[in-house]
């Protein structure tokens, strides 16, 4: 197997031709983060949050509950978490083939059918007959989600230096965040359509978030953009200005070809399945409140309006934060510290959460581990993308470190269990262990960093990642 980039791509020129001056350097990146990068795969990456994080927000709006209806079944059992859990396997299994495509197919042809499928599967979702029709909804919603999130993050990743990304990252998680808050918001609006041509309250809510998502792929489809040397809104010079930008960081502006055995090398690199782990670390306490926050709420005794409507302020909290935690990351020109911070920020607001009486003390904990979950996410993508080089490798990369998020869901729709409601203690106890599996991965890898750049600053022909110069970023 061999994907090679098409005749129209545009290659890299004689670095001596194109005189680049400090403003310059920045003119082009900014451009592209503010007209047509980061803003549009923001709203896309929102869509898929709120899509797939729905359904614990339809079950407090009445689906379990809908007397006289198949949805009595769901709340037999397990049911709910199986339902929750199926989301999962596609999404983590197709990760890394859809991503070795993406160059292929074209960014804006994947990327864009992606959502519109999905959409439809969350759509259906309104109209399903049986809670096994609702299982199979939610295996046909991470198939088609699958490949997007990884697409997205490469993409990114390919256009701007190692020191710019987090930031960049941030931004762009920025409007996902807020959307994911303001989600049970319109939810709750949605639900005031209940008994309108006869439909549930809780089905309005998949039927029209899944409309607006199809309607938005749709729509996106001729804007959606592509890798920097096959963009088709810059012109030549200013392509060129990017591509030299990346190359004289990291050396890895013009993509090399995917091969079978390049696959198979760089799964053998301890480090990229590292990064999955801390990952998956991450993601764990950030799907637990995706799925759980309103449930939790409603637990401690606010109605379902309440604890639909308390779930909005954790995520603008989170995502302000994040932004100023990712720029201070980027000047800084270092990550590890603050992935350590952040992990122990998570640990205190879990323990607020599952182990204090007081309800003000547990809803300052939902605060603490989603800003401390949030802003992790962000640094360890920016961790994970700067010590990688090459696009193949930050192809395989990608796509492992997100499928092991999706374990983190997995993690999150098992650990909290029915029979554990309300407090799910056993599920918040392994929310806290995988924190602390987080902070001993990061000591492991920041350790081998540091030996790795001493040992390249004390003999040049110890080439890193095999790029001259390179080093490694802590």
């Amino acid at each position: 197997m061999e994907i090679k980039t098409s005749q129209q791509d545009i290659q890299i020129t004689d670095k001596d031709n194109l005189p680049i001056g400090i403003d310059e350097q920045r003119t082009v990146p900014d451009s592209v983060h503010h007209i047509h990068l980061l803003p549009l795969l923001s709203v896309v990456c929102a869509l898929a949050l709120v899509d797939r994080t729905n359904l614990g927000i339809a079950r407090v709006a009445g689906m379990d509950k809908d007397l006289g209806t198949f949805l009595q079944e769901l709340d037999v059992g397990s049911r709910f978490s199986i339902v929750s859990l199926l989301y999962f396997p596609p999404y983590i299994l197709l990760q890394l083939p859809y991503n070795l495509c993406i160059r292929k197919f074209g960014a804006s042809n994947f990327i864009a059918f992606s959502v519109v499928a999905w959409g439809a599967a969350q759509l259906a979702m309104g109209f399903v007959s049986s809670w096994k029709y609702l299982a199979l909804c939610r295996v046909l919603l991470g198939a088609f989600e699958t490949g997007f999130f990884p697409a997205l993050i490469f993409v990114i990743s390919t256009w701007y230096i190692r020191h710019e990304v987090q930031k960049r990252f941030a931004i762009f998680y920025l409007l996902t965040i807020l959307a994911a808050g303001f989600s049970p918001i319109l939810a709750y609006l949605l639900t005031l359509l209940g008994g309108k041509l006869g439909i549930s309250a809780w089905a309005w809510i998949f039927i029209v978030e899944g409309a607006i998502t199809i309607a938005f792929g749709i729509f996106s489809w001729r804007f959606i953009p592509d890798f920097p040397d096959r963009n088709t809104f810059l012109n030549a010079e200013q392509t060129q200005l990017v591509l030299r930008r990346v190359e004289e960081d990291r050396g890895d502006s013009i993509p090399d070809a995917i091969t079978v055995n390049k696959v198979k090398d760089h799964l053998r690199d301890w480090k990229i399945w590292t990064f999955a782990m801390m990952y998956f670390c991450a993601t764990a306490p950030a799907y637990v409140n995706g799925f759980f926050m309103t449930i939790i709420l409603k637990a401690m005794g606010w109605s379902v309006r309440d604890s639909m409507l308390l779930s909005t302020p954790p995520y603008i909290v989170a995502g302000i934060l994040n932004v100023l935690v990712s720029w201070a990351s980027d000047v800084s020109l270092h990550r590890v510290g603050f992935i350590a911070v952040e992990a122990v920020i998570t640990i205190i607001g879990l323990v607020l959460t599952g182990f204090t009486a007081d309800s003000g003390w547990r809803y300052t904990g939902l605060f603490l581990s989603t800003a401390g979950s949030i802003c992790c996410i962000a640094g360890i993508l920016a961790y994970s993308s700067n010590n990688v080089i090459s696009h193949s490798k930050k192809a395989v990369m990608t796509a492992l470190v997100v499928s092991f998020g999706g374990l983190g869901g997995i993690f999150a729709t098992s650990a909290f269990r029915q029979q554990d409601f309300p407090k799910y203690i056993p599920g918040l106890y392994a929310t806290i262990g995988s924190q602390i599996l987080l902070l001993c991965l990061l000591i492991i890898t920041t350790v081998h960093f540091l030996r790795q750049n001493d040992k390249a600053r004390n003999d040049a022909s110890i080439l890193l990642e095999g790029q001259p110069g390179f080093l490694y970023t802590l």
